[in-house]
């Protein structure tokens, strides 16, 4: 079993990306033959500061490693270090329907917040994704339920080199938690959580003061009822629910359980921010020993980058050879 995934290191990460993605690389390692990117070349998409995304990937790497990334584990390393992506990227393309892309959730939300200048790069991307993941082989991608589409799209785009250049590639399969895979902004329960389309006091980030944390989840959005249940009525109080769920590590059934006597939101609501503030301490203590040392990052990445290289090297001459480029022999 190979596993791969990789994270973009624009913005600051969120209990979302933490529950949704980072959990489940960490997980990863224990399930098989792991490998994960920061994608740089995906955030080169929109707008960005490139002393910024230094910093930010540095940050991200930190934080990965903090959560339980180990190097020994498994394979870690920055996408650009790694050409064979971008080359493939462009074989792929050539196995990539205009049609696809355009209807790709992300493009059209993203595309509608920049009005006066979308990037082909933006539209292309999920070719660029496509990539990442095909040129290692993989059987599964721990993603969350908003990058489900563009694992879609890459086992189509597999299956269509397959059947006109022969077996090439493995057809992987998506894996999308079934409790936290959609963390929900904790003042707009109606939308996701996200640093960039979601509110700064609904966003829970990963590294915020424990304080901070539990400050935002007490004027968390509820309802005006009184009931700590899990329902479609009542987006807010089932979001909280499902993060304490994480947070304890059990199932929302027995959180519903606990709080079934509960009268009110305010208590509750304390306690799942006590709760995620101690789940992400630890992450937040690594981080600070980790982040100062930039040199040991920049070695952890390129120890990566070469075992990365290993493996799609031989998958970008395969798919070269089918498709007629270079020697014959």
């Amino acid at each position: 079993m190979r596993i791969f995934s990789g994270i973009q290191p624009t913005g600051r990460k969120h209990l979302g990306n933490y529950i949704g993605g980072i959990l489940q690389y960490v997980a990863g390692q224990e399930r098989g033959e792991a490998i994960y990117c920061i994608v740089d070349l995906h955030s080169l998409t929109v707008a960005y500061d490139p002393q910024d995304l230094r910093e930010r990937l540095y940050d991200l790497a930190a934080i990965l490693l903090a959560a339980g990334l180990d190097p020994d584990r498994c394979i870690f390393f920055r996408q650009s270090d790694v050409k064979e992506h971008t080359e493939l990227c462009w074989l792929l393309a050539n196995v990539t329907a205009y049609g696809e892309l355009s209807r790709m959730t992300q493009f059209k939300d993203k595309s509608a917040g920049q009005r006066d200048f979308v990037s082909a790069g933006l539209f292309f991307y999920p070719v660029l994704m496509a990539a990442d993941i095909l040129a290692y082989q993989t059987n599964e991608v721990p993603v969350g339920e908003d990058q489900k589409q563009h694992v879609e799209l890459a086992r189509d785009v597999a299956q269509r080199f397959n059947s006109r250049f022969g077996e090439t590639f493995i057809v992987p399969e998506a894996r999308i938690p079934t409790v936290g895979a959609r963390i929900m902004d904790l003042k707009s329960p109606e939308k996701k959580m996200s640093t960039t389309g979601g509110t700064e006091q609904g966003t829970i980030y990963v590294l915020d003061e424990p304080d901070d944390v539990i400050r935002k989840f007490k004027t968390a959005t509820t309802d005006s009822g009184r009931e700590i249940v899990r329902d479609s009525a009542k987006a807010g109080v089932t979001n909280l629910i499902d993060i304490l769920s994480v947070a304890r590590g059990v199932e929302p059934e027995s959180i519903e359980k606990e709080f079934a006597d509960a009268e009110g939101y305010a208590e509750f609501k304390q306690v799942v921010g006590e709760a995620v503030a101690d789940y992400l301490r630890p992450v937040r203590d690594r981080y600070a020993e980790l982040r100062p040392d930039e040199g040991r990052l920049e070695k952890i990445l390129a120890e990566g980058a070469e075992k990365a290289r290993a493996i799609s090297t031989q998958t970008v001459a395969d798919a070269r050879r089918r498709m007629g480029l270079g020697p014959a022999s």
